[in-house]
């Protein structure tokens, strides 16, 4: 409890969790198909270098990460594993890309011409990319005409071990998007395989698109944000395992009469005898700030509103239900995590649990729980 009793906060990571969430993905995956894990951003704020390990005990050997920089981290964490940096290359990181055995995801004509004519490339040939093929989402990727072109063009002499593409509304199932870029997906893959090569690995499914069913599926998902306990099917309970719980302490707790107000803009006005506690955590923390008058927090199992702005540092709350004794300076409130699911501090916020998970600053100290089978 040392972030508790040092900073008056703390984020605490369920590493068995995390494994847990690998494992029960796979089961939920068709025979033949294979999971790898999305570790960008330090593992969506978690910290990289303690989940990946955990990962790759638990036999995940395929990574996906963003950035050049992130991938020579993840090199130096899993010599043998196999590691997709979905920016593709910049002309002159190639040979950064080839010195550590990282495998380019290549999402234009022009990423393709970097990395076709980068120096020392030819020297290692065995080092494949994976082509990424637009379907729909207009962000990423060769267009279809575009990936027919370059094949039957000059740079037909591309390594691609990996075809994919991204879905944009897996977590809406019904959402007819989803079929369409099935079928665009499943036409390219086709064309592929017939003039191209048969021996081709595939990878459409993000976290929410495994539920969607198998044929989402194909060789390969790529998992994120349900390895850190986001609800990949918003529709209906998550299913996910807890990983990560974030508690303050209370500082200070202000009896107030009325009528005075709280906060930054006096955003907040007491109707009545009041009692205020103040939190040390703010958006300088990650906490967002639209929380401000619309959030909850717990102290044990009673739930107390977020009154007033939040804070760079931070937020005040309404304990007056609160017995006394058990609203104090010390206490430990929970503000995500527990009975306060991400998912639901993130639709309080008006975002999404990916920008509550990656807002996390690092200036809250950490606690991993250990994996217990190592």
């Amino acid at each position: 409890m040392r972030g508790l009793r040092h900073f008056g906060a703390e984020l605490s990571v369920d590493l068995s969790a995390i494994k847990w969430n690998y494992q029960y993905l796979i089961k939920n995956l068709r025979k033949g198909a294979a999971l790898a894990a999305v570790v960008k951003a330090d593992a969506y704020g978690l910290g990289v270098n303690q989940i990946v390990p955990v990962l790759a005990r638990a036999g995940c050997n395929t990574f996906f990460v963003s950035t050049l920089d992130e991938g020579i981290v993840l090199r130096a964490l899993v010599e043998g594993a196999t590691i997709y940096v979905l920016n593709g290359p910049l002309a002159d990181q190639v040979p950064e890309f080839i010195t550590n055995q990282l495998c380019p995801v290549l999402n234009s004509l022009e990423q393709v011409e970097h990395w076709h004519n980068g120096p020392d490339r030819s020297r290692h040939p065995e080092l494949s990319v994976a082509l990424h093929v637009d379907t729909g989402m207009n962000r990423y990727g060769v267009s279809t005409r575009e990936l027919e072109g370059l094949v039957l063009g000059q740079y037909n002499n591309l390594s691609v071990s990996l075809l994919m593409s991204h879905l944009a509304c897996a977590d809406e199932p019904l959402n007819p998007l989803n079929h369409l870029q099935l079928s665009r997906f499943n036409d390219c893959v086709a064309w592929w395989k017939t003039n191209v090569s048969n021996q081709i690995t595939v990878s459409f499914a993000n976290s929410s698109g495994i539920f969607l069913g198998p044929d989402f599926q194909f060789d390969l998902v790529r998992a994120g944000a349900a390895l850190y306990g986001i609800n990949p099917t918003p529709s209906k309970s998550n299913q996910m395992s807890e990983v990560l719980h974030l508690k303050a302490q209370i500082l200070q707790v202000r009896c107030v009469d009325s009528p005075m107000t709280v906060g930054y803009g006096a955003s907040h006005r007491i109707k009545g005898p009041t009692r205020i506690a103040t939190v040390p955590v703010g958006y300088a923390d990650g906490y967002i700030r639209s929380l401000g008058g619309r959030g909850r927090a717990f102290i044990g199992d009673l739930s107390v509103p977020v009154v007033g702005r939040v804070s760079m540092d931070a937020i005040t709350l309404d304990v007056s239900g609160v017995p006394e004794e058990v609203a104090r300076p010390g206490a430990v409130v929970d503000l995500i995590g527990g009975l306060r699911p991400i998912d639901d501090v993130a639709e309080d916020g008006g975002t999404i649990s990916y920008e509550m998970l990656t807002r996390i600053s690092t200036r809250i100290p950490r606690r991993y729980l250990c994996d217990l089978e190592h």
